[in-house]
Order: C-alpha cells, then sequence, then structure tokens
C-alpha cells in the first residue's frame, strides 16, 4: 500500500505528484492496466510466450552487436 504523509504546510499538487512517483516505482501502475480487462489464461500464455520471445531477440541482436566491436 502507498501512503504519503502530509504536513500543515504542504501543498495538494505536491502530494499527487509524490503519490503518483511511489505508485509508478512500486508496479502498481503496470498490475492495475494489466488487470482491468480479463485476460483468458490462454490469452495470457500466448502474450507471455511472445514476451519471451522478445527478450531473447534482443538478448541475440546485444549479443551479436557485442562480437561485432
Amino acid at each position: 500500500m502507498v501512503e504519503i504523509q502530509l504536513g500543515e504546510t504542504d501543498r495538494l499538487d505536491w502530494a499527487l505528484k509524490q503519490f503518483r512517483r511511489r505508485m509508478i516505482r512500486s508496479g502498481m501502475f503496470k498490475d492495475m492496466r494489466r488487470k482491468r480487462f480479463y485476460e483468458k489464461p490462454s490469452e495470457a500464455k500466448k502474450a507471455k510466450m511472445k514476451a519471451a520471445e522478445r527478450r531473447r531477440h534482443k538478448d541475440r541482436k546485444r549479443a551479436a552487436r557485442m562480437r561485432d566491436m
């Protein structure tokens, strides 16, 4: 749970900015976006496999670039 402690003289815009930063750092925004709509288990599995393939492709490109140097 993300909390922001406010003092008597703290501004609301400052508090909202701090709250947003802490939400982003904790990963809750990504999680909320991901859970906004129901995703069938088969679709979740496909998305996970696609993300893994993107990571492997990125790693292969990085390794090839390092070899060429």
